[in-house]
């Protein structure tokens, strides 16, 4: 567990990044408000691209690949970003922000490596932990804009490009330390924990004084599925094809947890992406700009293990309920502060980055624990490919909406969204409609 929280650190500043100067670098690349979400769009986009590749190979080969691989695109996407903006070449600038976000996605899919570390009952605190680790570089990240863009503008590079320097570094940093260390996989160890034999009520077929050890249901001790006795029919796992069929519908558990993981990724991101831009536009620098981010980067990672643990002592769907909630609050707070100081923009952004928190550990914990275990990984990269293509979307709506209509609608809206969607999946699951 150790490696893995290392490497989130590190991972946690180059995915940073992105967050706090890339709609301001392609504002000024391309000089146009209505095109900044644009960089946002790519990233998302790119981040879906990633998480199906990384979700695959993560169920085929082990996370520690998957994980590796994740990183090294993005290190290998931020020189490109650099390289793009240096000779002013929009076409390697957007390309490679897409390659940037495909890479970034990791400290994200990381979070199931956690949980495959962790028993079932600690699984919400282990997701917490993990993402609480990307904490450190993801603060940070944002509130190097300034010595990094010094750095970068003494090498003649534009000074925008500063925090891509430090992404390119720190993402190959962490791609390094999952190589060498991360040993055992996180995927065999949560083979073994789904073969481990449970403890039996005494006195149910064991001698006295001794617990007898059962089976998950299902399972061999072996990590195979237990065959059906020739007079029992089989029953096929969940999520999964069987004879006759050729769907791969997602178990109801994963897709409540999707959608709650989902909906929240796209207001946050819509809100978030335009911030710095509403900023800058009331006057603010790009260095308070990068503070308000890194205050709202904080909150998505820093309440991770309180969140976990509220997932394992109340259930998922309390906390779901709750994120809903909260990110109405931001948003509305975030339409409608006054923008000429930086206090309302932080408050706003810390909300949204506590609901966004809410909504990730607890929407996890729902994927984690209905996701089919032959093809968890699969699954998991497939949620966070519906959460990527959310961010893009949402990333793309909010220039658009902020250039047309104003930023204080697209936060309000997106707020009304979030309370309207959330809260109400998750009834909808506990109640047992379908």
């Amino acid at each position: 567990m150790t490696v893995l929280l290392v490497s989130q650190a590190l991972g946690g500043a180059g995915m940073a990044a992105g967050i706090t100067v890339g709609a301001l670098l392609a504002e000024d690349l391309l000089g146009s408000t209505s095109l900044a979400g644009l960089p946002a769009t790519l990233y998302t986009g790119g981040a879906a691209v990633g998480a199906m590749a990384i979700g695959r190979l993560s169920q085929h080969r082990g996370r520690r690949p998957g994980l590796v691989l994740g990183h090294g695109a993005a290190a290998l996407g931020s020189v490109g970003v650099v390289a793009g903006a240096a000779a002013s070449w929009t076409v390697l600038l957007l390309a490679s922000l897409f390659v940037y976000g495909a890479g970034s996605v990791t400290g994200l899919l990381a979070r199931y490596a956690g949980a495959d570390l962790a028993p079932p009952e600690r699984r919400g605190r282990a997701t917490g932990t993990v993402l609480l680790a990307t904490t450190l570089g993801a603060v940070a990240g944002p509130n190097m804009v300034g010595p990094t863009g010094a750095v970068a503008t003494a090498c003649g590079l534009p000074r925008l490009t500063g925090p891509f320097l430090l992404a390119a570094a720190a993402c190959t940093a962490a791609c390094l330390v999952l190589l060498l260390w991360l040993r055992p996989d996180p995927m065999t160890v949560a083979r073994a924990h789904a073969d481990a034999p449970l403890p039996a009520p005494p006195g149910e077929g064991a001698p006295a004084g001794k617990s007898a050890a059962v089976r998950p249901p299902g399972r061999t001790g072996t990590g195979g599925v237990r065959k059906a006795a020739p007079d029992e029919p089989a029953a096929p796992e969940a999520g999964t094809s069987v004879p006759g069929r050729t769907t791969h519908r997602w178990p109801s558990g994963v897709m409540t947890g999707a959608t709650v993981t989902i909906s929240a990724q796209l207001v946050m991101i819509a809100v978030m992406t335009m911030t710095p831009v509403h900023m800058t536009a009331h006057g603010h620098s790009a260095q308070a700009a990068g503070t308000v981010i890194a205050l709202h980067v904080g909150a998505m990672f820093l309440p991770s293990r309180l969140s976990g643990s509220l997932v394992d002592r109340l259930g998922a769907a309390p906390v779901a309920a709750a994120s809903g909630a909260v990110l109405l609050v931001a948003g509305v707070l975030a339409g409608l502060l006054p923008p000429q100081n930086t206090i309302g923009p932080a408050v706003a952004l810390t909300l949204l980055g506590v609901g966004w928190n809410l909504a990730l550990v607890s929407g996890s914990a729902m994927v984690t624990e209905a996701a089919p275990p032959g093809r968890a990984a699969a699954v998991q990269g497939q949620v966070d490919v519906g959460m990527a293509l959310a961010g893009a979307t949402g990333g793309m709506v909010s220039g658009l909406t902020t250039a047309s209509a104003g930023y204080p609608l697209l936060a309000v809206a997106s707020g009304v969204l979030a309370v309207g969607v959330i809260p109400t999946v998750v009834l909808r699951r506990a109640s047992g409609q379908p």
